[in-house]
């Protein structure tokens, strides 16, 4: 039945007939409600197999000019064709809306993960991201937004087996929590992280929908979604805006590739399949990591006033010109004055023009001026003229010695091996303290042979953005935002100068020594201090007596800042075990243990150094356990998590060992608090704590 017709939904979900068992073959009893939605989905995956098969048997031997094309239009076709894969667990739809009044006066549409048509076109599936789906996530009675009906679907093992309704103008219905809603927020979580297409709510749906040009900034405590809402508003965007973001790109970043592994099937499974993810480090991997820095040297690294030293130092290589620049051509000889070419010079420093653009532009400079005097005796030169005396050997010789070549790696190397090359170009910038804490007690000898940190790596990407401008992309999505440091969100803001970008995070969760204080000051070295800042105080994942557990230690981390307010009652969701040292071990794997006897996932999450000891109890008690970012199976749901690994995972069950170990963990009680903070709030459905040290005060 294609989607526009209307559909008879005078039943409720309690008034439809019993329903045969899914899968069995057997027809509805009746053609009420719920067997004529199973005819639509029914009906709705043939043609959407349908529109599979003509893109597997287009032919397009005829249609392309040379192997090059073909090999374009047949990547683009692959692309399709996984874009229209029929997900076998995956509901093509979701809900359905009955129009009022409008231009779809009279009709339906089925709201669904992407759009699928019949043979004729006409619409079976609307995807969720088209303006005549936006009412599904924001009509409500005091706003129905010419609504009649909002119908949701419940779905078991990719069966339709129920349905809910909402008479959005009808005065006499009372207005009750959606149970299909709720079930599907609180469905276990087996395998990666999933779409919340299907639950977005009016306030996560505003942020989605937020228009290409404007930077968001969403701050949300654990559990309101942010995540998901970034992902989302990349589908979103990606569907408004297609033909520029094919242009420009778009790209996420996240905080390690577990995360990343984590998040990866989102986006696919909303169709969109060319958005590349990547973490900070892996942006500016110049050259090769194999070195760490303390806390000190680490900070100061991190610092934006790094971003001044390094234009000083790059910059240090232009000289003034002492002598003349003569050009012969011909039999004739051109000769430009050293005070003229001066002038040249201090005007590109005094534009600020990146390094290399400004190197390019000086031996143009100065045969514009040779073109000058050749004008003034009587010539008539062109532009190739003007391009042959650029390549002139005396200018480019003059060029090379007053604008040399710079390899930024070499600039940064210098700066952290030389400390009076540091000194002369951080003087008035950094402290004498702060110059002693980066410069490398033994200097390397080469580029090669450094043993670079990943703050020293984000050093040589800003070397290498004063050198030659880096490509800007149309959107970046940064999650886990609140642990860069200022040097990383100008790594990041050089990715999206040109563009906008997505940045979510938590202050609460900032678990590093740099982490920002603040999001306007973030913003600022992003280089989007106009960025509109949203907040998301709405838990809809941690329970809320777990939440209100962990919110004990905000104000002693991120004092001011709101806690989160779940909409999650599950009683009996949170249990603090205190046990002898000796059986401290048995206990966690006791813990792990029951609850493998409920459905879903469980991480275990415990100081890193507790890690190994762990491990060890697991194998020893025959329980086989995964590394973070590993998928879970309905065989294999436990996961081993370092604590410094758990931030943006979650997990149906934690079982959280030694909190105080975990605080301890940490340079600072700060980080060690916020680091508890993000082990405390990875539970959706349980969490159970076990401790044989004391737990940490900030705790009672």
């Amino acid at each position: 039945m294609p989607a526009h017709v209307p559909v008879p939904a005078t039943e409720s979900a309690d008034d439809a007939p019993a329903a045969p068992p899914p899968g069995s073959g057997a027809p509805d009893p009746a053609p009420g409600p719920l067997g004529r939605e199973r005819a639509h989905l029914t009906a709705s995956r043939a043609a959407l197999r349908a529109m599979r098969e003509d893109v597997q048997s287009l032919d397009i031997r005829d249609v392309t000019a040379n192997w090059v094309n073909a090999a374009v239009l047949e990547a683009q076709i692959e692309d399709r064709i996984k874009a229209l894969a029929d997900l076998a667990h995956t509901p093509l739809f979701f809900g359905r809306l009955d129009y009022l009044l409008s231009a779809q006066e009279g009709q339906s549409f089925y709201i669904g993960r992407r759009h699928v048509h019949d043979a004729e076109g006409d619409p079976m599936v609307v995807d969720w991201r088209a303006p005549v789906s936006q009412p599904f996530y924001r009509a409500s009675r005091r706003d129905p937004q010419d609504i009649a009906l909002r119908r949701r679907f419940g779905y078991t093992g990719g069966e339709l087996t129920a349905y809910e309704d909402e008479h959005l103008t009808d005065p006499e219905e009372v207005e009750r929590t959606s149970r299909l809603l709720q079930a599907e927020i609180e469905r276990p979580r087996v395998g990666p992280m999933r779409d919340i297409v299907a639950t977005i709510q009016p306030e996560q749906d505003e942020i989605v929908r937020s228009g290409l040009s404007g930077t968001v900034c969403v701050q949300g405590g654990p559990g309101t979604g942010k995540t998901a809402v970034g992902l989302h508003r990349v589908a979103y965007l990606l569907y408004a805006h297609r033909e520029r973001l094919a242009r420009t790109g778009t790209l996420v970043i996240g905080p390690n590739r577990s995360f990343l592994h984590y998040i990866e099937q989102v986006l696919p499974a909303l169709g969109e399949l060319e958005v590349r993810q990547s973490t900070v480090d892996e942006l500016v991997a110049h050259v090769e990591v194999r070195g760490a820095d303390d806390a000190r040297a680490a900070v100061v690294k991190g610092d934006a006033r790094m971003a001044e030293v390094l234009r000083r130092a790059v910059r240090s290589h232009v000289s003034m010109p002492s002598e003349a620049v003569v050009v012969v051509r011909g039999s004739r000889r051109w000769r430009i004055p050293a005070y003229e070419i001066q002038e040249m010079v201090r005007e590109l420093l005094e534009r600020d023009m990146r390094y290399g653009a400004a190197r390019e532009a000086l031996p143009q400079r100065i045969a514009h001026a040779v073109l000058v005097r050749m004008e003034q005796a009587g010539e008539a030169p062109d532009d190739r003229i003007q391009d042959a005396v650029a390549r002139n050997p005396a200018v480019k010789a003059a060029v090379k010695a007053l604008w040399p070549p710079v390899d930024p790696a070499k600039v940064v190397l210098r700066l952290l091996s030389d400390a009076a090359f540091l000194a002369e170009h951080a003087e008035g910038v950094l402290t004498a303290e702060e110059q002693a804490a980066v410069v490398w007690a033994k200097p390397p000898r080469s580029v090669r042979s450094a043993r670079w940190s990943p703050a020293d790596a984000v050093l040589v990407d800003e070397a290498y953005d004063l050198v030659r401008r880096t490509q800007s992309l149309g959107h970046v999505v940064l999650d886990e935002a609140q642990d860069l440091s200022p040097m990383q969100y100008r790594a990041v803001g050089r990715r999206c100068s040109t563009g906008s970008a997505t940045v979510l995070g938590d202050l609460a969760q900032g678990t590093t020594p740099w982490a920002t204080g603040s999001w306007a000051d973030a913003l600022g070295h992003l280089g989007k201090p106009d960025a509109a800042v949203e907040e998301l105080t709405a838990g809809f994942r941690v329970p809320r007596e777990v939440i209100a557990y962990a919110s004990r230690l905000l104000p002693h981390m991120s004092p001011g800042l709101a806690p989160v307010s779940s909409v999650r009652e599950n009683p009996g969701s949170l249990v603090v075990r205190e046990v002898a040292q000796e059986e401290r071990d048995a206990a966690v794997v006791a813990a792990c243990t029951g609850s493998l006897a409920r459905e879903g996932s469980i991480g275990l999450i415990a100081a890193d150094d507790r890690v190994p000891d762990l491990a060890r109890a697991l194998a020893a008690a025959g329980m086989a356990h995964l590394e973070p970012g590993t998928e879970t199976t309905a065989a294999s749901r436990l996961t081993l998590v370092p604590a410094s690994l758990a931030k943006g995972l979650e997990y149906d069950y934690v079982v959280l060992d030694e909190p105080a170990a975990v605080v301890a963990g940490e340079p600072d009680l700060r980080t060690g608090l916020r680091r508890l903070y993000v082990a405390l709030t990875r539970a959706v459905s349980g969490l159970t704590v076990v401790h044989a040290r004391p737990l940490p005060p900030e705790l009672h």
